[in-house]
């Protein structure tokens, strides 16, 4: 049993960050399209109230995925988050940023002030978007590791080819899903601007992940791993089906289900590699050699027996409370605030 807890938690750190993709995928983009998709202030605040009671916890995820990596694989932790120390820096920065933005924006009165928040809730999620996407992408395709899991080269030794593809397909794919939410999140002209969005973004946001996912499968999948890429293809296109007959939910759950599908191929190919070098095959970091004890393992296992349900119920619950659609008539006149 204990020889199995190394896959185990190699399994639930994938299910993690395909689940923090999956709900901070739309959180982000819906931060990215406050400049691209809404035209006014009241627009704008629509979008903020589609994902203003849920997007702090979605980052719930993003934090228990690092976590379970430096509990579960402190070998995996150190090599990466030491390799990528710029890239995780932004994405701290990035979601910093943001956070302060959706407090301060309504703080004060002035297009100005608004105006300045909206673009760092914009400029924060797309750093935050492409750095989480690069590192994710450099996790499955390798780094430059010596022996001891060091990165060999320069601070910018990780901005390769397949980099930026990860940077592209998590932003790319953050933008469709969000379009995706805001039309079953939103009535009146809003909806109708995210529709054509979704319409017009999909048939070309996932080519970067989908071609993320080959570039791993050519070197490592198999069949079940490029089979998993068949069905995200036609998750992909029946998402679009339904978007063009107006089942709004299906549309969100299949793009939802297509990208699931990809991060499933992607970590499934990899297996059991965790970090790849790129110097060498015999440096690679596996799930047995990169690894905690049997003890802490087991340890985590229990913990998570009890905790990852709870969370899991408390977000459903959010969701549900939250469910209604949000629109320009439903949101109030500013009110009156004293300048700092």
């Amino acid at each position: 049993m204990t020889e199995a807890l190394p896959t185990l938690w190699f399994v639930l750190i994938a299910v993690l960050w395909a689940g923090y993709l999956f709900l901070e995928g739309f959180d982000l983009g819906v931060g990215m399209l406050m400049k691209l998709l809404a035209r006014n202030d009241t627009q704008r605040r629509v979008l903020l109230n589609t994902v203003g009671p849920v997007w702090d916890g979605n980052e719930v995820w993003l934090i228990t995925a690092v976590g379970a990596t430096f509990a579960a694989f402190p070998s995996w932790y150190a090599s990466l988050l030491s390799a990528l120390y710029l890239p995780f820096l932004l994405v701290l920065l990035g979601l910093i940023f943001r956070a302060v933005a959706f407090e301060w924006r309504g703080k004060r009165d002035g297009d100005a002030w608004r105006g300045r928040w909206d673009w760092a809730i914009a400029v924060g999620s797309f750093t935050a978007a492409a750095g989480i996407g690069a590192a994710l992408a450099l996790t499955t395709t390798g780094l430059p590791l010596d022996a001891d899991g060091n990165r060999v080269g320069g601070a910018f030794a990780w901005a390769t080819l397949p980099a930026l593809l990860g940077a592209a397909a998590v932003v790319l794919f953050c933008l469709v899903h969000a379009a995706a939410f805001i039309t079953l999140k939103t009535e009146g002209r809003v909806r109708g601007q995210a529709e054509r969005l979704f319409r017009r973004l999909l048939p070309v946001a996932m080519i970067p992940f989908l071609g993320w996912a080959l570039l791993v499968q050519l070197d490592s999948g198999s069949v079940i791993t490029w089979l998993a890429v068949v069905l995200a293809v036609a998750a992909v296109t029946a998402s679009y089906r339904c978007s063009v007959i107006g089942r709004d939910g299906r549309a969100f759950a299949a793009l939802g289900a297509g990208m699931l599908a990809l991060v499933g191929s992607i970590f499934g190919a990899v297996f059991p590699v965790v970090l790849p070098s790129t110097l060498d095959a015999a440096f690679d970091l596996t799930v047995q050699n990169a690894s905690s004890s049997p003890y802490t393992l087991g340890l985590m296992s229990v913990v998570a027996c009890f905790g990852l349900p709870l969370v899991l119920a408390y977000q459903a619950w959010t969701y549900w409370v939250f469910r209604r659609r949000v629109s320009e008539a439903s949101i109030p006149a500013a009110h009156a605030v004293a300048a700092l």
